[in-house]
C-alpha cells in the first residue's frame, strides 16, 4: 500500500508522507512557463494535459508522496452558473446569473455540471496513468461554507462579512444555497474518485471566520452531509478535512465530522491536535513563512514537528500553502529533513 495511504488507515511512518499544498505553482519556473503557455488561470485549469503537467512537476522534482490535482474550489459555483473570472493580481471575481442575485433556483442543476467541468475528470484520469507507481493521488474541493463566502461577496474579504450577514439575515436562502453546493460538491469529487483519486480533501479556508454556532451550522454539517454521501458510494476512500483556523473548535469538528483524517493550520499547537484528534490521522502544520526564510530556522521547526508527532499517524505538510516567493531549493532542503529525520 501506498505510504500516504498507509498513514490514512492509521500506520505510523517514520519518516511520515509528505506532500505541500499548493505544491504546483508559481514558486515554480517550470509552473510559471506552462501558465504563460495555457493564456489564462483558467484555460490552464480545464486544459487536461496542461493540468496534468503542472500536477506533476512538484512530483518529479521532489518526489512528494502525494500529487494533488490542480485545479481551483471556485469551479464547482462556476459549473452551477456563477460568472468567475481571475484579474490579476487581485484574484477572483464572481457574479451570480443576470437579474437573479443569490436566486438560488437560478443556479445550473447539480446534473449539468458535468458539462462544465468534464475536462477536470479527464485531467484525473490522465494523471491515475501518469504518476509514479507509489505516488497517491488526490482529488479535492472547497468545503461548502469556504465557497458559498466566494458567492455571496463575489470576491475574497478579508473577514467574509458578506455571507456571514446573509446566513444571520436570512438562514433559509442561505442553507439553500448551502444546500446546492454540498450536493454539487459531492457530485464532483464522486466523480474525481470514479476518474482515479484515491483520496479526496475538502478545504474550508475561511472556517475560522465563524463563531461556534454558525461553525455547527456551515462548517460541520454541509462536510458531514458530503462525507456520508461519499462513504456510501466509496466506502475505502479516505476523506482529509481541513477547517482551518478552526482553533478550539477543531475538537468539536474532530469528533462529530466523520472525516479520515484532519488538516491543521500553523497556529494550531500539534500537541493539543494529538489530544482532540481522537487518533485521527493528522496533517500539518509548517508556518510557510519558514519556507520563504529556509536555513536553520527552517531546520528547527521541521525538527520540532517531528517530534512533536513522534508516535502518532502524521502526513508533514504545510500549514497553509506554498507562497511564490519561494526558492524551489529551499524545498528540497525541507524533504531531505523530513526524510532523514
Amino acid at each position: 500500500m501506498k505510504r500516504l495511504l498507509r498513514t490514512l488507515a492509521g500506520e505510523v511512518l517514520s519518516p511520515p508522507p509528505i506532500w505541500l499544498m499548493r505544491q504546483a505553482g508559481r514558486y515554480l519556473p517550470e509552473y510559471r512557463a506552462t501558465r504563460s503557455e495555457a493564456g489564462s488561470f483558467l484555460d490552464l485549469c480545464y486544459s487536461p494535459a496542461l493540468a496534468e503537467e503542472v500536477t506533476l512537476q512538484p512530483i518529479r522534482r521532489y518526489g512528494f508522496d502525494a500529487s494533488i490535482l490542480f485545479a481551483d474550489i471556485l469551479l464547482v459555483p462556476q459549473a452551477l452558473g456563477m460568472h468567475l473570472e481571475f484579474v490579476e493580481g487581485e484574484g477572483p471575481r464572481m457574479a451570480w446569473p443576470q437579474g437573479h442575485e443569490r436566486d438560488v433556483a437560478a443556479l445550473t442543476a447539480v446534473e449539468e455540471i458535468d458539462a462544465t467541468l468534464g475536462p477536470v475528470y479527464e485531467t484525473v484520469a490522465r494523471l491515475a496513468k501518469s504518476l509514479p507507481s507509489e505516488t497517491t493521488l488526490i482529488g479535492f474541493a472547497g468545503a461548502p461554507w469556504t465557497v458559498a463566502t466566494y458567492m455571496a461577496a463575489g470576491r475574497g474579504t478579508p473577514d467574509q462579512a458578506p455571507a456571514r450577514r446573509w446566513a444571520l439575515e436570512d438562514p433559509q436562502s442561505f442553507g439553500a444555497m448551502i444546500d446546492r453546493i454540498a450536493e454539487a460538491t459531492t457530485h464532483y469529487l464522486s466523480r474525481q474518485i470514479d476518474a482515479g483519486a484515491e483520496v479526496v480533501m475538502l478545504f474550508d479556508s475561511w472556517a475560522g471566520s465563524l463563531i461556534p454556532q454558525q461553525f455547527q451550522a456551515w462548517a460541520m454539517a454541509p462536510v458531514q452531509e458530503i462525507v456520508d454521501a461519499l462513504s456510501e458510494r466509496h466506502p475505502t476512500v479516505p476523506i482529509i478535512g481541513f477547517p482551518k483556523g478552526a482553533g478550539p473548535m477543531l475538537a468539536m469538528y474532530a469528533a462529530e465530522v466523520g472525516v479520515t483524517a484532519v488538516a491543521v493550520d500553523h497556529h494550531m499547537p500539534l500537541e493539543w491536535a494529538r489530544e482532540v484528534a481522537g487518533g485521527k490521522p493528522i496533517m500539518g502544520n509548517l508556518d510557510p513563512m519558514l519556507m520563504s526564510l529556509g536555513g536553520p530556522t527552517l531546520d528547527a521547526e521541521v525538527a520540532r514537528i517531528l517530534r512533536e508527532m513522534h508516535g502518532y499517524p502524521h502526513i508533514f505538510n504545510l500549514g497553509h500553502g506554498i507562497t511564490p516567493d519561494v526558492d524551489p531549493e529551499t524545498v528540497t532542503r525541507l524533504v531531505e529533513r523530513v526524510r532523514t529525520g
